[in-house]
């Protein structure tokens, strides 16, 4: 065999050897097709958390010793500085003519009216606190503008030892008779209390008979009123020497002056009961400090913080989880709440109030 013979002898061997193995070799089972890895949803990013401004101004009618307090801790808790003025009877008028500049961020404390008619005005900001929710509906304002964090009955008091309870009146009504001549003394009407205390009264006689009645009430109370005070520490200390015998005061004015300075006094039980004040606070609308002024809503109506001023100041809580921790005369003392349609007295309180100061009251009988 020659050499070219021999080489396509091979040829043909690889050949038929190639397809021989390729006829005998099983075919791979398919592969399945990977599952494709199921991806992570994408984790949200987080919620910015707004950047408190470094400071905030609150106007406040309470004490500057309970402002204070709050102030600490809230600078203690957040790092952002508090400046606080206590304006007393002018809060609401100092707010309102800031309208177009604001200089504070938040309204802290006067009558829930107050704030109705603020409201009313497009002085506030809406907030959604998360304690806000655990208020009674009496508490807080339905738009979520205004909240409260105390509840202050008003209550009339008596010295113990100069009136038996047979001479007691039974309503606020009895007030007017001639046997109480010179043996009332109360707050004038710079006093938050009794601005609301005054217009609550008028108001049940307009709800109830007719506002000329209220009137007629109004100057026979102060027919028997001897002295209005200015200060209600001089007011109560004039109840102590036994200067009069009968006034009204907020129930834990009444309660810290019977307990810490041991003055002889009693709340008197009526058939119409006690206003009861709701003291508020508010975000004030385009201040310097917003996102502070959020925050400092969110602390000082935290249930903590109310059960704080309970327990220090005798402020009665809004908060059901604050009054579990506060004073137990505030769980033991009973009352009646008067029937006070507060949308209606924030509409009308000025004009009455001023008429009370210009044509009813004896501005003779006024204690500085």
């Amino acid at each position: 065999m020659n050499k070219k013979a021999l080489i396509a002898l091979l040829i043909v061997g690889v050949m038929v050897f190639s397809f021989a193995g390729c006829a005998t070799t099983p075919e791979e089972p398919e592969q399945p097709a990977e599952t494709p890895a199921v991806e992570e949803p994408a984790e949200e990013p987080a919620a910015e958390v707004a950047q408190l401004e470094d400071k905030v101004v609150i106007y406040s009618t309470h004490g500057e010793d309970m402002i204070e307090m709050v102030a600490e801790a809230f600078e203690e808790e957040t790092g952002v500085q508090v400046e606080y003025i206590n304006l007393k009877g002018e809060l609401a008028e100092r707010v309102e003519a800031e309208k177009d500049n604001p200089q504070a961020d938040v309204m802290f404390g006067g009558a829930s009216n107050l704030f109705m008619d603020l409201k009313e005005k497009d002085l506030f900001v809406p907030l959604e606190p998360e304690w806000a929710n655990d208020l009674d509906p009496m508490f807080k304002d339905s738009e979520n503008y205004w909240f409260g964090t105390i509840q202050t009955p008003v209550a009339l008091f008596y010295n113990t030892e100069m009136v038996v309870e047979e001479d007691l009146p039974s309503d606020w009504y009895d007030l007017a008779d001639s046997k109480y001549e010179g043996k009332l003394i109360f707050r004038n009407a710079l006093s938050s209390s009794a601005r609301v205390m005054y217009s609550a009264l008028v108001q049940q006689y307009e709800r109830n008979s007719t506002i000329e009645e209220g009137w007629e009430f109004m100057k026979a109370l102060d027919k028997n009123t001897k002295q209005y005070f200015d200060s209600g520490s001089l007011m109560m200390q004039s109840i102590g020497r036994q200067e009069a015998s009968i006034s009204f005061s907020t129930l834990n004015d009444i309660i810290d002056n019977k307990l810490n300075n041991n003055l002889p006094i009693e709340i008197i039980q009526l058939e119409s009961g006690y206003p009861v004040i709701t003291d508020g606070i508010a975000a004030i609308k385009n201040s310097p400090h917003p996102e502070a002024a959020k925050a400092f809503v969110e602390f000082a109506g935290s249930a903590e913080v109310q059960s704080m001023l309970a327990n220090e100041f005798n402020r009665m809580p809004t908060h059901p989880g604050a009054l579990s921790t506060s004073p137990e005369w505030m769980d033991e003392i009973t009352f009646e709440a008067m029937d006070v349609d507060w949308v209606d007295l924030s509409e009308k309180q000025s004009q009455w109030m001023q008429k009370w100061d210009t044509e009813i009251k004896d501005t003779g009988k006024d204690v500085k």
